[in-house]
């Protein structure tokens, strides 16, 4: 229960010590009859010829005046007046108790609405009459809770200026009784704040424009802080991990979809972005809500502060999977192709060339029993079938350089060694000391050609005269490395587009591994490829 007592009346008494219930929410007669009111008793105040005056501070009730106090204040005023002016924002006040002829409002109203002072205080309602129509039951029913309660009035709003332009101000306003309660004066403030709104919608249209992008894009976007929570959460992050972002909100992105094994390596990548801010490209998988596992390919970026610290990180990701697995299996296929006709020319045409060259090599000797010169021939014949042997095994060797057995990369990379020093006459060593044991044919072929094509460019591009091959292996994950003593990865020449390192980096990421290639500070290069080490199945084991 508020007691609000409505201004006095012509004879300086109340005129309605009404009681109201305020309610949550004043519905719009119920504000529109109480500002009609205020506008009623200004009214019956008003006297144009009645010059306008304000008093700043208002006078206390409760205190006498004397003609010393009489004598200070025109000085008082204008020095409040003079200050009042200097604001740049519209000031107003209006007594409750004495008419509209004691009203005030700064001189700005007319830089601000077009209305000179005179002409805004000379209809009572004339600010009611200029609030924009969509505002206006919003702030009658401000205003009369003003009122009501004594409370004060924030709020902002839109007022037609004289020409005709909307005008947005946020207005300050409070009610200030006296000590029996009874209102007495209102006082408060407006703000131009136009350009503020207009930038404020300008920002809002930019930002819906931004987040309709984000998500009707294909790609995953995720917007990360500095300690790796989720701050944004497209639609297509959503479908592919199956929460929504309300779930994942300000949780770490590795305690929600990361692969275990695979966190360690992200929190790295993480930590680098933030230190280096170069935008980084890796692929990970990311944990769905059903368990299910997607191949990502991620970029990420970094939004730096103010102060030059990272504030966000930006990361978009396109899933990979189907494409993936198309990829394995067009290599599988052709892995397989390229082993069948090894096998073909190894089997097969390399077994008859040799049936050819036997039948060929009797035929010899019985010519030269016969004392024929024709046997001259013969062994000519028989020669070059040899040569076709041996092409022909060059060609299968090339086309299935790796057995089919566990221990055929081992044995692979141990001859392609001994056959470069050969070729080259440069110091091509292969190194495994413990066996490492490759069970997946496709894998040891990839594995056997990142080698091979390492050990090409270091005697290539780097010209080197050592060249180690390493082999190595522990229970999860296997390293291969191809280390040379040459110029470094630096010396390769312009014209080379680098189609040998895309080859290895694609080869390593079909295998599930990484490659890196580093410049060794003595000299030389250093290739690594890490690969993960598929445990055995029952049956395998058993074997």
């Amino acid at each position: 229960m508020v007691s609000f007592l409505w201004p006095n009346n012509a004879n300086g008494t109340p005129e309605d010590h009404r009681s109201a219930v305020v309610e949550p929410d004043l519905n719009p007669a119920e504000a529109e009859e109480i500002l009609q009111g205020l506008a009623g008793v200004f009214s019956r105040h008003h006297n144009p010829a009645v010059a306008r005056r304000v008093v700043y501070p208002p006078e206390r009730p409760d205190q006498g005046w004397s003609k010393d106090d009489d004598a200070q204040l025109p000085n008082l005023e204008a020095r409040y007046r003079a200050l009042v002016e200097q604001i740049p924002a519209v000031v107003f006040m209006a007594y409750l108790d004495r008419g509209i002829g004691e009203a005030y409002v700064s001189p700005q109203i007319e830089s601000a609405l077009g209305f000179s002072q005179e002409e805004w205080l000379e209809d009572p309602v004339r600010w009611y009459s200029h609030i924009h129509p969509e505002d206006k039951q919003r702030w009658s029913t401000e205003a009369a809770e003003m009122f009501l309660t004594g409370n004060p009035l924030r709020s902002a709003y839109r007022v037609v200026a004289r020409d005709g332009r909307v005008i947005w101000f946020h207005c300050e306003a409070k009610m200030i009784r006296k000590e029996d309660g009874e209102p007495w004066f209102i006082h408060g403030v407006g703000f131009d704040i136009t350009d503020l709104k207009r930038t404020e919608e300008a920002l809002q249209e930019e930002r819906n424009v931004v987040s309709a992008i984000l998500h009707t894009v294909g790609a995953l976007v995720v917007v990360l802080d500095s300690e790796g929570r989720i701050i944004r959460f497209n639609r297509a992050c959503e479908q592919t991990s199956g929460y929504s972002f309300v779930e994942v909100a300000d949780q770490k992105i590795w305690d929600l979809f990361m692969v275990p094994e695979e966190v360690d390596r992200f929190k790295s990548v993480f930590q680098q972005l933030c230190s280096d801010q170069l935008p980084t490209d890796y692929e990970a998988y990311l944990v769905n809500r059903d368990g299910a596992r997607r191949l990502i390919a991620w970029s990420s970026t970094v939004l730096p502060g103010n102060d030059g610290t990272p504030t966000y990180i930006i990361a978009t990701g396109i899933d990979i999977t189907e494409r993936k697995h198309l990829e394995k299996t067009i290599l599988e296929i052709s892995a397989r192709e390229q082993r069948r006709i090894g096998q073909d020319l190894h089997d097969g045409l390399g077994q008859h060339l040799t049936g050819i060259a036997f039948m060929s090599k009797v035929q010899e000797q019985k010519l030269m029993e016969r004392g024929m010169p024709e046997a001259g021939d013969a062994a000519k014949i028989v020669n070059l079938v040899n040569e076709a042997i041996n092409k022909t095994r060059e060609l299968a060797r090339g086309l299935l350089p790796v057995v089919s057995d566990a221990q055929g990369l081992m044995s692979a990379l141990q001859q392609w060694a001994g056959e470069v020093e050969d070729l080259f006459t440069v110091s091509c060593r292969f190194q495994c000391f413990t066996p490492v044991l490759i069970h997946d044919d496709t894998v040891a072929t990839h594995l056997y050609y990142i080698a091979r094509e390492a050990v090409n460019n270091a005697i290539k591009h780097g010209h080197a005269r050592q060249i180690v091959i390493r082999l190595a292996a522990d229970q999860h994950q296997g390293a291969l490395t191809i280390q040379d003593d040459g110029h470094g990865i630096g010396s390769i020449v312009p014209g080379n587009k680098g189609m040998g390192l895309h080859l290895m980096n694609y080869r390593a990421r079909m295998v599930g591994g990484s490659l890196e290639v580093q410049r060794v500070p003595t000299g030389g290069t250093i290739v690594t490829c890490l690969f993960p080490i598929a445990p055995l199945g029952r049956d395998e084991e058993a074997k």
